[in-house]
């Protein structure tokens, strides 16, 4: 078996300091833009340099996580950033954007990618995709139990890491729309505001939107059996204590002493720790925020766990061979077992009294506590009758090390090459097709005229007639969640619709765009993909999504400049989704109960959300109003949708009538993002 790898988060110098000298083997971290945790404090260029060289020279690998979603106007600054990460030596870049992926294969193609969980990859389908297009490591999403991991991890060939301590997202991650759809602070662009955070309430119980944090430590050696590469920690808006204590716990974890959990809940936790997504006990249980209890917990710990990492600690062993001759300077020759230095000193002199011996000369050699060295193995060949003082060996020992410091920190980085101009353009489309997407037949007018009508696989199946009434116009609509368990019967349901005449696909996901092209459809590429830019518009052509349906984060100035090959889209009219859970907030103390699918969130205006089940397999919180700019002048696309999630077939009637004729709603609503810059 390898020897797992703990990865740690650095939000700044002092995390990662605490991160590499309490034992982590890897740590994670952002230059100055383009990472999820822009409010956290990164790094500047120079610092962001040495942060990784800081790194390597300690044998603790760098990864750099440029894993948010970007606009074409940022297309150049992103490159800048991508070039200053090529050029650090960093191990690998972790990545959300399809259009990064695009950029770099171009510019860097021997840079590793790893998947971020921004992915949402909870699929053997969504991992064997992002392996086959060159990842060799997912960041699988946490809302999955072991035995999902353990199947997903057994159909690929790529590393997997999971996230195994810190804060859960309420959310699916990369499918949360709250922060920007409420206050323009997009979590897919690292400036998630945390609404969920606040006081929302199902009935009486407050703070429905709350997870506690999560904490796997008594889960180590499932994980590591499940096929689990890497163990991350969540953190990099956190204190350097809290990295140090969580990557002691999980070192102690993984080796088979007992971690403090009762440390780390001091440290951070929000009334206490949950294993319910990894155990798969999806439950109440799994709700907490943030106590005053909790706050005050961590006064007491803080000061004891920073002397940990005051210092250096030991983290490299070294061999030594020290060689003392008359009338020589003395030789002090330094290994890694990788990397070996020679350093030369005083030439020693007569002994009047007495002499050198190798047990003074290893004594001297053994300080090594100022570095981050321990000696492994010294040996010493001294001619007789002869003397140095100890000073000449400390500076003889202190040159070697210094030089093979420098000899590990250097790097001459990945290969970088400008990207090649783009010269694709966009022809635009006076009449876009008008398609219109469904949560059930029932809400298909008598009388519809339309290019395209998409619903869920489910209810097609269920009434196959509906093969023949919208022959030719039928997309089938794929879960934006599907778990192991299901994969293998929406692969048969797929099938069987692509047998009858249906061939389109309408996927929000990697994984389910992998299933539809296993099947032999034609992918429309939903909004949930979040594609911003231009470059992720031709990423998806390529791989097969013949119509991308753009992010409802983009603006209509944005939307302009996008270039495609094929056909884009963009969502006109619906309840915006803010959220998609695992972990249903409507629940009570017995789960489900006597849910009808179906309710409602109160946050603290009173204002009321929505909230729609699934199937039991997630449920999505919805916005209070609709979207909608029919009345809008809108940038040319290739087709418009209009989204219907709990309207009734006259309501669609009317919605319909007021779009084909460029017309207000006679309601509250809203433009979204379009016509707001998006942070």
């Amino acid at each position: 078996m390898n020897k797992i790898e703990i990865l740690a988060p650095a939000g700044g110098k002092e995390q990662l300091v605490a991160a590499v000298r309490s034992g982590a083997d890897a740590v994670y971290f952002g230059a100055s833009s383009f990472n999820a945790r822009r409010n956290a404090e990164n790094f500047t260029d120079d610092d962001f340099i040495s942060s990784v060289r800081y790194c390597r020279e300690r044998g603790v690998k760098a990864y750099i996580t440029l894993n948010t979603i970007f606009k074409d106007s940022e297309k150049k600054e992103f490159v800048k950033t991508l070039g200053l990460i090529a050029k650090s030596g960093a191990d690998a870049v972790i990545v959300q954007d399809m259009g990064a992926v695009a950029l770099i294969k171009e510019c860097c193609p021997s840079l590793p990618l790893h998947a971020s969980t921004q992915m949402a990859v909870h699929n053997k389908a969504g991992a064997l995709y992002l392996q086959s297009i060159g990842f060799s490591r997912i960041v699988l999403a946490r809302e999955l139990s072991v035995n999902e991991i353990k199947e997903i991890t057994a159909s690929v060939d790529a590393e997997i890491e999971v996230f195994v301590h810190g804060a859960h997202c309420m959310s699916a991650s990369g499918m949360c729309y709250m922060s920007s759809i409420l206050g323009a602070r997009s979590g897919n662009r690292g400036l998630c505001a945390q609404p969920c955070r606040l006081n929302f309430r199902n009935g009486k119980r407050e703070y429905a939107l709350s997870l506690k944090d999560m904490c796997l430590a008594s889960l180590t050696d499932e994980l590591i059996a499940a096929g689990v590469t890497s163990f991350k920690i969540e953190g990099r808006m956190k204190r350097p204590e809290y990295v140090s204590a969580a990557v002691s716990a999980y070192k102690n974890a993984v080796s088979g002493k007992k971690p403090d959990v009762a440390l780390l809940q001091s440290v951070f936790s929000r009334s206490g720790f949950t294993d319910g997504y990894a155990q798969g006990k999806r439950d109440i249980s799994m709700f907490g925020y943030r106590t005053k209890e909790d706050v005050l917990s961590a006064s007491d710990v803080l000061s004891p766990i920073a002397n940990t990492y005051r210092n250096e600690n030991p983290l490299v062993g070294i061999s030594m061979d020290f060689t003392v001759r008359a009338d020589e300077k003395c030789v002090l020759t330094v290994s890694d077992g990788k990397n070996t230095v020679t350093a030369y000193g005083e030439i020693p002199e007569k002994a009047i009294k007495a002499p050198l011996n190798s047990e003074s000369a290893v004594k001297s050699l053994s300080k090594l506590g100022s570095t981050f060295y321990y000696a492994e193995k010294i040996s010493c060949d001294i001619e007789d009758g002869l003397m140095l003082r100890a000073s000449d060996i400390n500076a003889v020992r202190r040159n070697a090390c210094d030089e093979l410091t420098a000899v590990r920190g250097s790097c001459s980085g990945a290969a970088f090459t400008e990207p090649a101009p783009v010269i694709v353009s966009r022809s635009v489309c006076n009449e876009p097709e008008l398609r219109l997407m469904f949560r059930r037949a029932s809400q298909i007018p008598a009388t519809v005229e339309c290019d395209m009508i998409i619903l869920p696989v489910r209810e097609i199946i269920n009434d196959m007639t509906l093969t023949e009434k919208y022959k030719g116009m039928l997309c089938a609509r794929l879960p934006a969640l599907i778990y192991p368990g299901d994969e293998n019967r929406f692969h048969e349901a797929l099938s069987k619709l692509n047998a009858a005449g249906v061939r389109y696909a309408y996927c929000d996901n990697i994984g389910a765009v992998r299933i539809a092209l296993d099947c032999g459809m034609k992918i429309v590429g939903g909004a949930l993909l979040n594609v911003l830019n231009s470059d992720a518009v031709a990423m998806y052509n390529s791989l097969g999504v013949t119509d991308v349906t753009l992010s409802s984060e983009i603006s209509f100035d944005e939307m302009k400049n996008i270039t495609s090959r094929g056909k884009i889209g963009m969502t006109a009219y619906g309840f915006m989704p803010l959220m998609h859970f695992r972990c249903c907030p409507l629940q009570g103390e017995k789960g489900c109960g006597e849910c009808k699918g179906y309710g409602v969130l109160t946050d603290r205006m009173d204002k009321k959300f929505t909230v729609i089940c699934e199937n039991r397999r997630y449920s999505v919180l919805y916005n209070t109003v609709p979207l909608y700019v029919g009345d809008r002048n809108m940038p040319g696309v290739s087709y418009i949708i209009l989204d219907f999630t709990r309207e009734s077939a006259d309501d669609v009637r009317k919605i319909i009538y007021h779009f084909k004729n460029k017309k207000a709603l006679p309601c509250q609503k809203t433009a979204g993002l379009y016509e707001r810059e998006l942070l």
